[in-house]
């Protein structure tokens, strides 16, 4: 299978030996960050530096000012972690080996925005903003998304992207010195806290017959027993269970709509700027749901909108299943990657990888997707190395 490991640019620029060293894992492809939230990073390997701290939500290029003029919802640019066209720098170097290069694009998860436009936040049902989590539903926030990804997705030489957090995000947030963990909350409590209730998703629940405040407060009522440290259930029967069946129903056709439609106006915004045969792909779960950077989606829905999906697998393939049920339905030739951790200290297990690889394999998976070969360590990458020379 094809693999593809990703990579910042702070990886590669400042590294001579990055670019040969990449290649040496046996990936053909390199998935590469070009827009990317604020996050603090180690580079074991860099000659220069150990810790990269990205301190907000930037792009890891020179923004076309012509498409941003006058908006007042624009690219942040990087600081010192990506100065200049630090992407163009090392995807070049990465081409100089033969490999092929795609973009890495994080789209609604952007902490600066929401602190410096807090109307774009997601706001959950006791008013309490979210600044990471734009609302997906407000249009000023879907055409800077829309244009974000255009711009982001089709930089010289990119053969195709890869569309993170294209959806909804919510609660959960890889966040600094987070301390939201003391409830366990479980899916139909992340759910429930992930509602959003701004005047935009508001009046989109009027149109699904509910009212907004009478659902906020149920919302909170339904929310009371789970604070106490009651289980609130899993799956979308938690959520009913929670809610209420008919008002459960309700807010999700308003939002997997709101979703359905940015992913269809997103990808068309980046195929219009991308040359002939450039691949696009989701980072998704196939739970429509479920929020954060792997959007859910309908299966069918979004492998009929995009060429592919990169489907989180670390902790077991079986979210492939929904989407390879959808290929055999009619959804043929589409790309369907397996997403494994191959960092140990993160979660990974590049020692099983090639288990792991030949069950995403038989569950239908085309391709791999590793993550992330700028983070790993050395013995990490050996494993990863030996593993891709067996597959060839």
């Amino acid at each position: 299978m094809r693999a593809s490991a990703f990579l910042y640019p702070w990886d590669v620029n400042g590294d001579p030996e990055a670019p040969a060293r990449t290649a040496g894992l046996g990936v053909r492809q390199v998935t590469l960050a070009s827009a990317y939230h604020s996050t603090r990073a180690l580079t074991p390997r860099h000659p220069r530096h150990r810790i990269v701290t990205a301190s907000h939500a930037a792009v890891l290029y020179p923004v076309d000012e012509a498409r941003w003029r006058g908006r007042a919802l624009r690219p942040y640019p990087a600081g010192d972690w990506a100065p200049g066209d630090a992407y163009g720098e090392a995807a070049a170097a990465l081409a100089g080996v033969g490999l092929d290069v795609h973009t890495w694009v994080v789209l609604a998860h952007n902490s600066r925005m929401g602190e410096e436009h807090p109307a774009t936040s997601v706001v959950n049902a006791y008013g309490d903003r979210y600044p990471w989590a734009p609302c997906v539903a407000q249009p000023a926030t879907r055409a800077y998304l829309a244009g974000l990804a255009a711009e982001a997705a089709v930089r010289p030489g990119a053969a195709g992207t890869e569309l993170e957090s294209l959806g909804w995000y919510g609660l959960a947030h890889l966040h600094a010195h987070d301390k939201a963990g003391g409830v366990p909350l479980g899916d139909a409590g992340q759910y429930l806290m992930s509602l959003c209730f701004c005047a935009a998703c508001a009046d989109g629940y009027g149109r699904a017959g509910l009212d907004a405040e009478e659902l906020a407060s149920s919302v909170r009522g339904a929310l009371e027993p789970v604070w106490r440290g009651e289980p609130s259930g899993g799956g979308w029967a938690g959520v009913e269970k929670l809610l209420g069946a008919g008002a459960a129903a309700a807010t999700r056709l308003w939002r997997d709509q709101v979703a359905r439609s940015l992913q269809e106006e997103t990808v068309s915004a980046v195929r219009s700027a991308a040359p002939a045969g450039f691949q696009v792909l989701l980072h998704a779960d196939p739970v429509s749901f479920h929020c954060g950077a792997n959007a859910g989606v309908d299966p069918g829905h979004v492998l009929s909108v995009a060429d592919g999906v990169v489907v989180p697998c670390t902790g077991g393939a079986g979210p492939l299943t929904p989407f390879a049920e959808a290929v055999r339905a009619g959804a043929r030739g589409k790309v369907l990657a397996a997403n494994f951790t191959v960092v140990s200290g993160m979660g990974g297990r590049p020692d099983g990888l090639a288990a792991d690889a030949a069950r995403a394999a038989s569950l239908g998976a085309t391709e791999l997707r590793l993550y992330h070969a700028g983070l790993a360590s050395d013995t990490d990458l050996e494993a990863v190395r030996g593993v891709l020379a067996g597959l060839d």
